[in-house]
């Protein structure tokens, strides 16, 4: 379950903070510690490939195409939807990654992008759906802990062609100007999260400016050496820091990168700025429906070259009737993992020079001398639907499965996928009178009752949702 957030009250704000921003906020002090002291807004951004009817109409984010406003918050928690991938609750000003990636675009054939610092997967969910899907992304995460989240959500959001890493940047440059795209959304003081967060307020002083200002410059030369000739570079933080932004764009520029403006950049209440040849864009919470965040856009000089070979590969005939299309297959630890063959060569590079590389798609898991298919196939766009039986499970029933429950059954023999209002959800293994639950444990729903009122769409989940009480 979603914890509730307390708003920030006025006393909460560091007065070193408020006195660098008096300058910057132009006279708008009293606004802007009106909005900290107001309840943070509710959004959340809709999976363009899962749709699913809301009930009533949503305020849609200014800058983002999917983006939608939610009167309150509820709880996410209980509802299946969220657990099958149609939607993911996030910040609205970070959505704005969507007009960034326009402004760079239009994409062409094969590109190779890398979100850096990915956990736990709101901007690496975003850019999925913004790139086109025979692009590779690869979300990469160091902390092992915040990795679980981040392929988590990946694996629900359904995309294929995502290669998950966790290696520090350093460990990247053997791959040198390899990717078309690189995302920085890096660590930062977290200023711009002080309504939404109580802890970000608490633990703010001016030297976690200085240790954040410290990881970003070690982060970000890096990543500039990753970007290929013509490529770009995307940079954001949740912080109002000039030194943590401005500064930090300033020193590619100075670097020989071209300063790219996004357009509407200055609309919506968003601030445009442009300091040392960095061009930036600010939110604040009293100009903007969102929280504090920062965002800008880079190019590097040169022309684009195509170095990405295919490689052609049959996959495993036991398998192939799984997948919608043809996959190159790369078995680790008893998981077959899955990408477009055109990337096989690029995400061998990549698994041989960086650390706990997830290669792709999981789609199959090695049980008792045959393949099961992988909970992330369940989930995924690249299941071919016809290839197992499906339960339509109603909303009580789905959330019966989503806590771990077995579901009683009539004759349930062999492996089915376990739907909700048409969203494939999870896998069901047939022992005749009931069916057996192969939700993973760690995704399992662990609070017994809603803290909060459930989803407002939740009214319509009996339309076509099945009986509640699946047979074989």
């Amino acid at each position: 379950m979603a914890r509730s957030r307390r708003p920030a009250t006025h006393a909460a704000l560091p007065e070193a903070l408020l006195a660098q921003l008096a300058d910057r906020l132009e006279g708008g002090t009293q606004d802007f510690l009106r909005a900290m002291g107001e309840p943070p807004p509710t959004s959340i951004r809709l999976n363009p490939d899962k749709p699913f009817h809301m009930g009533q109409e949503a305020e849609v984010v200014a800058w983002c195409t999917h983006g939608r406003y939610l009167p309150e918050r509820p709880a996410f928690t209980f509802d299946p939807l969220l657990h099958a991938g149609a939607y993911y609750v996030q910040e609205a000003s970070s959505m704005f990654l969507e007009r960034a990636v326009h402004a760079i675009g239009p994409w062409r054939d094969r590109t190779l992008a890398l979100d850096m610092c990915a956990s736990p997967g709101g901007k690496s969910t975003h850019l999925r759906s913004l790139l086109p899907k025979d692009a590779l992304l690869v979300a990469n995460e160091v902390e092992p802990s915040r990795r679980q989240a981040l392929q988590e959500n990946l694996w629900k959001w359904g995309g294929w062609n995502v290669v998950i890493t966790g290696a520090p940047p350093a460990a990247f440059l053997d791959l040198g100007e390899l990717f078309d795209l690189v995302l920085v959304d890096a660590p930062c003081s977290g200023e711009g999260m002080f309504r939404k967060d109580p802890f970000a307020r608490e633990q703010w002083n001016p030297s976690l400016v200085d240790r954040c200002e410290r990881v970003q410059r070690e982060i970000l030369p890096h990543a500039w050496e990753l970007v290929a000739p013509g490529g770009h570079l995307i940079y954001s933080t949740c912080t109002w820091e000039e030194r943590e932004n401005e500064d930090r764009i300033a020193s590619l520029v100075a670097l020989g990168a071209i300063p790219i403006d996004i357009p509407d950049g200055g609309s919506f209440g968003i601030e445009r700025t442009i300091s040392n040849g960095a061009i930036g864009h600010r939110f604040y919470p009293h100009r903007v429906r969102g929280e504090g965040f920062f965002m800008g856009v880079v190019k590097k000089p040169g022309g684009r070259t195509v170095h990405h070979p295919p490689v052609p590969h049959t996959p495993q005939q036991a398998l192939s009737t799984w997948f919608r299309c043809a996959q190159h297959l790369v078995e680790v630890d008893g998981v077959q993992h899955a990408t477009d063959p055109v990337w096989a060569a690029v995400v061998e590079r990549i698994s041989s020079s960086v650390r706990n590389v997830i290669p792709g798609l999981p789609v199959a898991e090695a049980k008792g001398g045959s393949w099961r298919p992988h909970p992330a196939l369940a989930l995924n766009g690249l299941l071919d639907r016809s290839a197992f039986p499906e339960v339509p499970l109603d909303h009580d029933t789905a959330i019966a499965y989503l806590k771990g429950q077995a579901l009683p059954a009539v004759d349930a023999r062999g492996t089915a996928l376990a739907t909700h209002r048409g969203l494939g959800l999870g896998w069901l293994q047939g022992a005749g009178s009931r069916w057996n639950n192969k939700w993973p444990n760690a995704w399992r729903i662990r609070g017994h009752a809603p803290g909060a009122p459930l989803v407002s769409w939740s009214a319509h989940d009996e339309r076509g949702a099945g009986t509640g009480v699946p047979h074989g």
